[in-house]
């Protein structure tokens, strides 16, 4: 996938007393772009640390006039954060995992896709190393996918979530790390697929579809403790269903 600015997006370099980069962002929702809206200190009392999974500890919940949304800090996991925790090294700006998102994202927002709009992402250069952010519409009154299932069990959305991840595989959109927190579960009963970072797009759906259900199945007998083994058997037995009747379709 290229991670180019679309047409309708809009760049703006920087330079500050930490270093130099830039910043891409939706000129609708946004009419111009400043370093100072990827420090959750801007938002003053306006953000709140994200609480629970994802984000380690680096994700705020913010407002401004682009409206309610997720600032995003990236920060690396596993062994590689006791090297350096949101470091990455400079390969060029089109392996910037910030833009690679972005651009991935807008995509799939584009194309009527259960993703939440981008409204801007940046890198700063620092030495041979750079930082990384990212602002993403927030959805209101949402629930994790693995606190519905561990409260509605076999009466949870298990058809609509596979339905909803068909419908981005048959885009050719590979998430990369689909696990039962970045499924989210609206009031009015729509599903999302959130967090993207490392996301990528394939020539057509295939074996990597089932790798994707794997890996949530996976995350959601670790995350739902209080779920029997056999529910989670009947409710993804009922999701790959309705996904590969979707795919079908």
């Amino acid at each position: 996938m290229e991670n180019n600015p679309a047409a309708s997006d809009a760049r703006q370099p920087f330079r500050d007393e930490r270093g130099q980069g830039a910043i891409v962002f939706d000129p609708v929702r946004l009419r111009q772009a400043t370093p100072a809206l990827f420090d959750a200190e801007h938002y003053g009392a306006d953000a709140q640390a994200v609480q629970g999974q994802g984000g380690r500890g680096a994700a705020w919940f913010v407002r401004g006039d682009f409206g309610a949304a997720v600032l995003r800090h990236y920060r690396r996991g596993g062994w590689m954060a006791r090297l350096s925790a949101d470091v990455y090294w400079w390969r060029g700006e089109a392996q910037v995992r910030s833009l690679r998102e972005f651009s991935l994202m807008r995509e799939l927002h584009a194309a009527a896709l259960p993703v939440p709009a981008p409204i801007a992402a940046m890198y700063r250069r620092q030495g041979s190393g750079y930082r990384a952010a990212i602002l993403v519409e927030r959805i209101a009154d949402v629930r994790a996918f693995a606190e519905v299932v561990s409260r509605a069990q076999v009466q949870a959305p298990w058809a609509a979530a596979g339905k909803a991840i068909a419908r981005c595989h048959h885009h050719g959109a590979h998430h990369a790390d689909l696990n039962a927190h970045n499924i989210l579960v609206a009031a009015d009963h729509r599903l999302w697929l959130i967090d993207w970072d490392k996301g990528r797009r394939e020539v057509a759906p295939g074996a990597w579809c089932d790798a994707v259900l794997d890996r949530l199945e996976r995350s959601l007998r670790k995350q739902c403790k209080d779920v029997s083994s056999p529910m989670i058997d009947k409710g993804m037995a009922i999701l790959r269903e309705a996904h590969d009747q979707e795919l079908r379709t």
